[in-house]
Order: structure tokens, then C-alpha cells, then sequence
């Protein structure tokens, strides 16, 4: 049975070796990835249905088409002119996509990153998100996409200034952070009460949700009374913050189920169950199959 999958910057390269088209258009080292767009084709097969743990941290802005996709464990659906963040070890699952794709990408490793921003680190991307997903105007497009292009054309150069290339992988991560940051604040305008707090709540079940089960946990970090914030997840979402809860921990199971070789056992242990009879109980019920049951139909 397969481990979960890796992504690196190595092993895309790897994917796109003898493909000319592709490589013309993108840079790819141990360190960094900056693709200005490469045919979708070409790494599908290894992308598609298949969870993955991403080894560096990663930037997406589609130029046409749209995917689907989930990341860290929630489902979103990107356009184009929109630009996804996936941090270092985010788990992201292609589902679907058109054909049509085209997408601007990059990839830091965190030794380069660390390098490239020095002792000041943008907010949005020093760790405390896991992903977050936006959608750019056209003059915000535009503008990122002319500051991805001169990245990509200075370090295409046979000879080139490793002092500039960090200095433009700066104000490429600067710019991110604050195109971030002002929609952040503009949504946040947008939102009602309701919707503030539970994307506040997604963004903390993505993260904890294997070993945290109860609400009370995810209250106690919104500062809410337990009561009051199921209330406003009820009526933002029309589900319970149990159901959201229980809902990410399944899904992380059946990665756990289908992509690695653990054992039962260990896999209740790391979703902290307080044993494998409770984790089997829960499993079924959540989804109508003992996880051993599961693990068979899927293999």
C-alpha cells in the first residue's frame, strides 16, 4: 500500500523532463519553482485524486479556466484571476479542472524563503495560515503577474545576481501578503458577524481537527462561549460545528485509510480516539463502514 504522497519542486521537474513545451516555461530547482504556465497535461496524472503534502510552500494564480480542489481538508472552487496560498506540508487533493487551465505558480522552499525576507516576515505568510484563497481585480493580476515575469526572466539568465533574484522573490511575497491583507480587511467589511466567525472556525478545524474533537476547544481560541458560537456556525453555514468537525476528522481518516500503511491502531492514536473500538464506532457511523471495510473497497 502507497504512502501519502509528496510534492516537491524536485519531483515536478521530474514529471516534466523530455516535455520542451513545458520547460521552456518554467524554472524548477531544489529551492524554488516559477512557472509562468505549463500544459495542465503534463502532471495531472500525478496530481489528480490523489492527496498530497506539499514539501514547499506554494502560490497559485490561475489566468483561465477553473479547478476544483480541496485544500487542507476544505473544498474550493477557483477562477480565474484568483490566487491560492498553500504553506509548507499544506494537503491539497485536485479534483477537477477544465481544460482550458492556465496558471502562474510559485514555489519557495523555507530555507529560501527564510533568505529571501530576512528578519522581517510578511503576516499573512509566517505560519499561523495554512491556505487562504482570493480573488485579484484585473489591475491586481496584472501588476503580480509583471512582478512574476521579471522573476522569471531574471533568473532564466545564464548569469544573474542571486542578490536580485532574493530581492524580487521579496517583492513578490511582499505584494502577496498585501493583496492578503486588504481583501482580508475588505471582507471583513463584507461579512456579517456570522460569517466572520466561521471562517475564523474553518480555518481552526482544517488545522486542529485530528486531534481536537470538541467544541469547546475551538470556543475557548474564538474567544466565544460554546452556545454562542454553534449558533453563529448554524446560521452562517447550516450545519453544526460538530458536523464540521467530524466531517475534516473522517476526511483525514480516509486519507490516513487509502494512503498509508499504519495500522488501525496507530491511526486512532495520532486522531487522539481513546481507543480503536471508539475510532471503529465513529467510523461507521460517519460513513457506514469499519475502517478496515474501507480500506479494502478502496484497494
Amino acid at each position: 500500500m502507497p504512502n501519502l504522497q509528496h510534492i516537491s519542486n524536485i519531483k515536478m521537474l521530474q514529471m516534466l523532463s523530455g516535455n520542451d513545451e513545458a520547460i521552456a516555461n518554467v524554472y524548477i530547482s531544489q529551492n524554488l519553482a516559477v512557472v509562468r504556465t505549463i500544459p495542465l497535461s503534463s502532471v495531472t496524472n500525478f496530481l489528480q485524486g490523489t492527496p498530497l503534502i506539499s514539501d514547499e510552500m506554494r502560490v497559485l494564480i490561475l489566468k483561465k479556466g477553473d479547478i476544483d480542489v480541496n485544500i487542507n481538508l476544505v473544498k474550493h472552487h477557483i477562477e480565474a484571476n484568483d490566487m491560492v496560498f498553500l504553506g509548507f506540508n499544506g494537503i491539497m487533493e485536485l479534483e477537477r479542472f477544465s481544460e482550458d487551465v492556465q496558471a502562474l505558480g510559485l514555489a519557495l522552499s523555507d530555507d529560501l524563503f527564510s533568505m529571501a525576507v530576512g528578519n522581517q516576515t510578511p503576516s499573512s505568510l509566517d505560519g499561523h495560515l495554512r491556505s487562504f484563497h482570493i480573488h485579484l481585480t484585473h489591475e491586481e493580476f496584472n501588476f503580480i503577474d509583471h512582478l512574476h515575469l521579471i522573476l522569471s526572466d531574471n533568473i532564466k539568465q545564464v548569469e544573474h545576481s542571486a542578490q536580485v533574484t532574493l530581492r524580487l522573490i521579496s517583492s513578490l511575497l511582499w505584494q502577496i501578503d498585501y493583496l492578503h491583507g486588504k481583501h482580508e480587511q475588505q471582507e471583513s467589511l463584507n461579512q456579517s458577524r456570522e460569517q466572520q466567525v466561521f471562517a475564523s472556525f474553518i480555518q481552526l478545524v482544517s488545522q486542529y481537527a485530528p486531534q481536537h474533537h470538541d467544541i469547546d476547544f475551538y470556543a475557548d481560541k474564538l474567544c466565544l462561549s460554546p452556545r454562542y458560537m454553534g449558533n453563529l456556525i448554524k446560521t452562517a453555514s447550516g450545519k453544526t460545528a460538530k458536523q464540521w468537525i467530524d466531517d475534516s476528522i473522517v476526511t483525514r481518516i480516509k486519507i490516513e485509510l487509502q494512503h498509508s500503511d499504519k495500522q488501525i491502531q496507530q491511526i486512532a492514536d495520532e486522531m487522539n480516539f481513546g481507543n480503536t473500538s471508539f475510532f471503529t464506532k465513529f467510523f461507521r457511523r460517519m460513513t457506514g463502514n469499519t475502517p478496515n471495510e474501507f480500506r479494502k473497497k478502496k484497494h
